[in-house]
């Protein structure tokens, strides 16, 4: 039985599978599973590398179309292993980030979530410097990419993602709810994440107006953890992201690497 399970979800963006299986399958921990989880794909670019992903630790699971929420925990319930680390298919991870992610969950039992230092490539590159983890920041927006190692059973004990978030955000909203069992987290100082930018993802898109209202279903769902933060006016939440999705503003993060 595997220790880990990878799971990549993957709509109509087959052309990048070999990076991101390849970078799977290059792990220094061999102890693990690939599941690639295909959406309801119709492009038959996409339809045709999946037929050609044969590989002793790689299965191919298929599904309708329900978002990438939808199709995580479709692969995370068919997964076998221990741990899991969803990684989206158009990015990568470093050969050595399955071992060390693993060796500290098997170290510290409070510690729920595991990830590290991350570089950008594709539309932007360099080192992606996101904001150090802490209960207050984890209040104004999701620090931690997608492809962090955490417990099985604290995917079961949680439900899982959300997948009525289909328009973005169902990290964030994952990565609270295990915060909310108690867990602690910790970011490995090494480069271990690479995340490819792309001017028309889903979150280089969405609207200031968007992104305020689904802050507001996340506070929602997790008042306890927001505490006072949770009587937020809505109008605050706009004006944030409104100065948020400024070029200003934008020009400023790009500066330092954000």
């Amino acid at each position: 039985m595997p220790d880990v399970s990878i799971i990549i979800p993957c709509y109509n963006q087959g052309h990048y599978l070999y990076e991101s299986v390849g970078s799977a399958l290059a792990q220094t921990c061999e102890d693990i599973e690939i599941i690639v989880v295909d959406d309801g794909s119709s492009d038959p670019t996409t339809c045709r590398i999946l037929t050609e992903l044969i590989h002793p630790r790689v299965t191919i699971l298929c599904k309708p179309n329900g978002g990438l929420a939808s199709a995580r925990n479709y692969g995370i319930n068919a997964a076998k292993g221990r741990y899991i680390l969803p990684l989206d298919c158009d990015d990568r991870i470093a050969p050595d980030y399955v071992r060390q992610a693993v060796a500290k969950l098997d170290q510290d039992p409070d510690c729920g979530i595991v990830y590290c230092q991350a570089e950008k490539f594709g539309a932007e590159s360099g080192p992606w410097k996101l904001s150090a983890f802490s209960h207050w920041r984890m209040l104004l927006g999701n620090i931690i990419f997608c492809s962090a190692l955490y417990r099985r059973s604290d995917w079961e004990t949680t439900g899982g993602y959300d997948e009525s978030l289909r328009r973005g955000w169902e990290d964030w909203d994952f990565w609270l709810s295990i915060l909310e069992l108690g867990r602690t987290v910790h970011c490995l100082p090494m480069v271990g994440f690479f995340y490819r930018k792309n001017e028309a993802s889903m979150a280089a898109v969405m609207k200031a107006e968007l992104k305020a209202e689904l802050h507001r279903r996340i506070i929602e769902k997790h008042a306890r953890y927001f505490g006072m933060f949770a009587h937020l006016p809505q109008s605050l939440l706009k004006n944030y992201y409104q100065i948020a999705s400024s070029g200003f503003y934008t020009t400023i993060k790009k500066s330092i690497g954000r």
